[in-house]
């Protein structure tokens, strides 16, 4: 299960806004929150580009809480 609050938490703490990791994914920002909320999966190399772009070092915490 997506963990939002640690999600947004850390975007705030990085200086990114949600259309930052829209464009980085390439998707709209609609979709984002789709996968953010649950309706959609990010896929793999979503969740890997989010966390390299975030150094995120344990997307365990996040991705899969």
């Amino acid at each position: 299960m997506f963990d939002q609050k640690k999600f947004k938490a850390l975007l705030v703490m990085k200086g990114k806004t949600m259309q930052d990791i829209a464009s980085l994914l390439n998707i709209n920002q609609a979709t984002l929150y789709r996968k953010i909320n649950g309706s959609s999966d990010f896929f793999r190399k979503e969740i890997q580009a989010i966390c390299e772009y975030l150094e995120i070092e344990n997307p365990n915490d996040i991705f899969f809480a």
